[in-house]
C-alpha cells in the first residue's frame, strides 16, 4: 500500500476541489447567508456555542447541505430530456416494439433521496421506472433516472413525487404509458423520553407507492402485470401496487399519533427557531404558507430539541463513577483469570453536528471481569449510550465517551465498536447508498491484547447496523 507524500499532499490542500454543483460565489449567495444565520438561531437555541470549534463552519455546511439537497427546485424537466430523444424505425402504429414484446422499457433499482416536506428529514427512495415508446422515438435511459432525481431534490410526499415523474416522463417523451413505483424509507427517530420505553423501536418506516399514465393509467391493466413481473426479487408487493389516497394514513412519523403525543411533551416550540425554519423553507424555494408546510416549522423543532445541550443527570444504578476493584464473593479485591464479558447490538441515536443530519446505528461493549463477577445490567449499558447519543455529536467522539465512561465503571479494560449509518453520506451530494461507518476505542488491556480485540471482534454479528 502506499500513501501520497506530503507534498503532494499539501497542494491537494490548497487546491481543494469544490463539488461540481457549488459554484464560486455560493458562500455570498443571499440564500445560503440567510440559511446560516437560521442555523445560528437553532444551534442557540439548542445551547450550543456557535463560535466553538466543531461546529463554527456548521451553519455553512447545512446551508451547502440543504441547497444541494433540494436543487431540483432550480432545474428543468425540458432542458433534461431535450436532445435525449433518438429516432427507433421499428415504432410504428403508435406502440412498437422497442425495447422487447409490447415495448415495455424499465430501469430499476435507481437510489434516490428526498427530504421530507412534513418533519425535514431526508428519506431514501428505490425508484422503477417504465415506459412503453411510441411515436417512433425513445428516449436515453440515464434520463429517466436524471428526470426522477430532479423531482426527489425537492421537498417532496412520496404520492406526490411519483405521480411528478410519472406526468414528467409522459409529457416530455410522449410515450403510450409510463409506469413508475416507489419504494420509500422514512427514518423513524425516537425522542429522548420514548426510547428508554421502547426497547424494540423500530428505526424505519417503509412505505410503497405507484403512479401510471396511458397504458398504465387503470391499475388494473394488463400492462401492469408485465411491468411487476420484471421487478421480481426487488421486494416489490404486487398486492400494493396501488395509488395512496390522500386520506390514507400519514407515513411520516411525525404525523403518527404516538410521534404528535410524545412531541406535545416537549411543550411549545420555540417561537425564534420556528421563524428560522420558516426562513430556510423561503430560501430553499419553497412558500412555508404552502398548506402541507404551516406546520413543519414546529415539527422540525421539536425533534431537534431532543438533542439540547441540557446537563441531564445519568444515574449508574449502584455503580460509582470511578475505578472499581473486581470483588470474589467473599469480598476479597482478585485480578486473576479475567474473562471478557460483552453486550452487543446496542441501538443509539444521534445527531451530526456538523450537518445537523441523523446518523444512528449499534454499540458493541466489551470488558474484562474475573470468575464470579456479576455482569453489569445490559439497561445501564443502553442508558449511557442513550445519555451520549442524544447530543449534537460526531462519531469518533461518541466512541470514546462511552468507552470512558464504562471503563471508569470496570477498572480500565474495555473496548467499544461502534457502527453507523449516517444520513449526511446521503442526502448532501455524496449519494453513497449502502454505507456504513465503523469506530473503535480501546483502553486497558484491550489496548496491549491483540488476541483479545480479536476475540472480541469475532464476537461481532454481520450487518449489525440497523438497515432499512
Amino acid at each position: 500500500m502506499g500513501a501520497l507524500d506530503q507534498g503532494h499532499f499539501d497542494v491537494e490542500l490548497e487546491n481543494e476541489v469544490k463539488p461540481g454543483c457549488i459554484e464560486l460565489g455560493f458562500e455570498e449567495e443571499p440564500e445560503t447567508l440567510a440559511i446560516k444565520d437560521a442555523v445560528k438561531i437553532l444551534l442557540r437555541g439548542l445551547g450550543e456555542d456557535v463560535d466553538r470549534e466543531g461546529i463554527k463552519k456548521t451553519p455553512l455546511r447545512v446551508a451547502k447541505a440543504l441547497r444541494e439537497g433540494t436543487r431540483g427546485y432550480r432545474q428543468k424537466v425540458k432542458e433534461i430530456v431535450q436532445g435525449a430523444l433518438f429516432p427507433e424505425a421499428g415504432l410504428d402504429g403508435g406502440v412498437g416494439h422497442a425495447g422487447g414484446v409490447g415495448g415495455l422499457v424499465i430501469v430499476r433499482d435507481l437510489d434516490l433521496f428526498s427530504y421530507c416536506e412534513l418533519c425535514l428529514l431526508p428519506f431514501q427512495v428505490r425508484c422503477h421506472v417504465g415506459y412503453v415508446p411510441s411515436g417512433q422515438r425513445v428516449v436515453g435511459l440515464s434520463k429517466l433516472s436524471r428526470v426522477a432525481d430532479v423531482f426527489a431534490k425537492r421537498l417532496q410526499d412520496p404520492q406526490r413525487l411519483a405521480d411528478e415523474v410519472c406526468s414528467a416522463l409522459h409529457h416530455a417523451i410522449k410515450p403510450a404509458g409510463v409506469a413508475v413505483i416507489l419504494q420509500c424509507f422514512h427514518i423513524h427517530f425516537p425522542n429522548l423520553e420514548s426510547v428508554f420505553l421502547d426497547s424494540n423501536h423500530q428505526g424505519w418506516v417503509k412505505l410503497q407507492v405507484c403512479s401510471g399514465s396511458g397504458l398504465f393509467e387503470n391499475e388494473n391493466a394488463e400492462s401492469w402485470g408485465d411491468f411487476l413481473g420484471l421487478l421480481k426479487f426487488r421486494g416489490i408487493d404486487g398486492e400494493k401496487a396501488h395509488r395512496r389516497e390522500s386520506n390514507d394514513q400519514c407515513w411520516c412519523p411525525s404525523q403518527s399519533s404516538s410521534g404528535e403525543k410524545t412531541s406535545s411533551s416537549n411543550g411549545p416550540a420555540n417561537p425564534g427557531m420556528v421563524t428560522a425554519v420558516a426562513s430556510i423553507l423561503r430560501s430553499l424555494g419553497e412558500d412555508p404558507s404552502r398548506k402541507e408546510l404551516l406546520a413543519t416549522p414546529c415539527r422540525f423543532v421539536k425533534w431537534l430539541m431532543n438533542f439540547q445541550n441540557s446537563k441531564l443527570e445519568m444515574k449508574l444504578n449502584a455503580f460509582v463513577c470511578g475505578k472499581t476493584e473486581f470483588l470474589k464473593t467473599n469480598g476479597e479485591v482478585t485480578r486473576c483469570e479475567k474473562q471478557i464479558h460483552s453486550e452487543l447490538n446496542l441501538s443509539f441515536w444521534s445527531q451530526c453536528e456538523h450537518h445537523l443530519l441523523p446518523f444512528h446505528g449499534v454499540v458493541h461493549i466489551g470488558y474484562f471481569g474475573t470468575e464470579g463477577f456479576n455482569p453489569i445490567g445490559k439497561s445501564l449499558l443502553q442508558s449511557i449510550v442513550h445519555f451520549y447519543g442524544f447530543k449534537l455529536q460526531v462519531q469518533e467522539r461518541l466512541t470514546r465517551q462511552i468507552a470512558e465512561t464504562v471503563s471508569s465503571l470496570f477498572g480500565g479494560d474495555v473496548m467499544v465498536v461502534v457502527e453507523a449509518n449516517h444520513t449526511c453520506m446521503i442526502s448532501r451530494g455524496i449519494e453513497k447508498f449502502g454505507s456504513s461507518t465503523a469506530t473503535i476505542a480501546v483502553l486497558g488491556q484491550f489496548s496491549t491484547d491483540p488476541a483479545a480485540r480479536a476475540m472480541f471482534l469475532q464476537s461481532i454479528p454481520n450487518s449489525s447496523t440497523t438497515e432499512e
